[in-house]
């Protein structure tokens, strides 16, 4: 079904591309999963591809992909490693949007380009203990004090991606002086930054999450590079369709795993397969039901997203594709598991890493109740606002 999806010569080469490393990523993905580390080999064949560059514009040297291409690559990525998919998402989501908003200077961006180029990677250091996900805006610990070097930076961000492999990282701090939120752009080998391997969870344990912690650790004046006005998650910003994309490749990988097993397991009291047995067609035809749901949300918003004339309308969209692609998601390695049975609990089998895997979504941003409250209050605005106009018009009419 995902071919129907697929409109340009570009997206097939990228697929191709993908494809031509795909044994080797997914021999890995269970090893990493074992031993909760950072997936080195996928991550050195991607880099080999020019991954990281997929969404810097051609114009700075990049292959210009656009966010419904992203998630094409990400989706496909995921079907085969999820941890991979997630940990190089975050680059490919920043730098496309830092290069669509222009939310640096020229020569920065110029700059960066040149590293993106030659393989960096990147990703937003944004939570902390505290402060929880920053999309609730909370005030970041992680301070920054102006001094005549630059800025001096001291606190503790968790959930930093890919830690092990991040060249950069874009740090939120609170500023007092200017009574602000800033990100500073921090090389690794910074003298005073250091990553605490701490990463233990139960899910994405790839992703090797770990905390990043500046102690004393000083930024050029010029790295201070965005000041942003307006709250965490207050501007649309379609790059993150990569977050979703990652979730629904995994219930792509379990859904082939359960069509698989259906088609080929045949206990002795049966004449033929289960994908014969009424009960399990139901199950395989639910799972088949909520992928086009989940690929139409989830392809749809992005197309708008990229088509100019109507990425002006857009406002909670992009939450709903997250929320409803990874709740989808869940449903369908549920359903995936109940097809294989208590097989599908077997430390050997993928499913119950799918299973841990994609649970993870939730705690992705944006959370589920906050868009459930966006899409609300929305809909309260928009009636009154209707009521408003309609009185203005009959007025007029009088």
């Amino acid at each position: 079904m995902k071919d129907l999806f697929i409109k340009t010569k570009r997206q097939e080469y990228w697929l191709e591309q993908l494809a031509s490393i795909s044994e080797p990523i997914k021999a890995e993905a269970k090893e990493v999963d074992e031993q909760s580390r950072f997936p080195f080999e996928a991550h050195k064949l991607l880099l080999q591809i020019g991954y990281p560059k997929l969404t810097l514009p051609k114009e700075y040297g990049g292959e210009g992909l656009s966010v419904y291409d992203m998630v094409l690559v990400q989706e496909t990525l995921a079907s085969y490693d999820e941890n991979a998919s997630l940990s190089l998402g975050w680059t490919l989501g920043v730098v496309g949007e830092l290069y669509e908003k222009k939310l640096w200077t020229e020569d920065l961006l110029s700059f960066f380009a040149q590293e993106i180029n030659n393989g960096a990677i990147i990703n937003r250091a944004v939570s902390e203990v505290a402060t929880g996900s920053p999309t609730r805006g909370g005030r970041p610990g992680t301070n920054a004090v102006s001094i005549e070097e630059g800025w001096l930076l001291n606190g503790r961000k968790i959930f930093t991606t890919a830690s092990p492999v991040l060249d950069y990282f874009l740090t939120s701090a609170w500023i007092e002086e200017k009574n602000k939120i800033g990100f500073f752009l921090i090389h690794k080998d910074v003298q005073g930054l250091s990553i605490e391997e701490n990463w233990e969870m139960s899910a994405m344990r790839g992703t090797s999450s770990h905390d990043l912690v500046l102690k004393d650790v000083i930024v050029p004046v010029s790295h201070l590079v965005e000041l942003p006005s307006h709250p965490s998650g207050g501007k649309i910003n379609g790059w993150i369709l990569h977050i979703p994309a990652t979730y629904l490749g995994i219930a792509q990988a379990a859904r082939d795993y359960a069509l698989h097993f259906a088609n080929h397991h045949q206990p002795n009291s049966l004449n033929a397969p289960i994908s014969t047995l009424p009960n399990v067609q139901q199950l395989l035809g639910d799972i088949e039901l909520m992928l086009h749901q989940a690929r139409f949300v989830l392809y749809g918003v992005a197309e708008a997203y990229d088509d100019p004339a109507r990425r002006e309308l857009i406002t909670n969209e992009m939450a709903v594709a997250k929320h409803t692609v990874t709740n989808l998601a869940i449903e369908i390695v549920d359903k995936a598991m109940r097809v294989v049975g208590a097989k599908s609990l077997q430390l050997t089998n993928p499913l119950q890493r799918y299973y841990r895997n994609v649970r993870a979504g939730l705690h992705n941003p944006p959370m589920d109740d906050m868009t459930i409250i966006k899409l609300a209050n929305a809909a309260i605005e928009q009636q009154k606002s209707d009521e408003n106009n309609d009185k203005t018009i009959e007025n007029k009419g009088k």
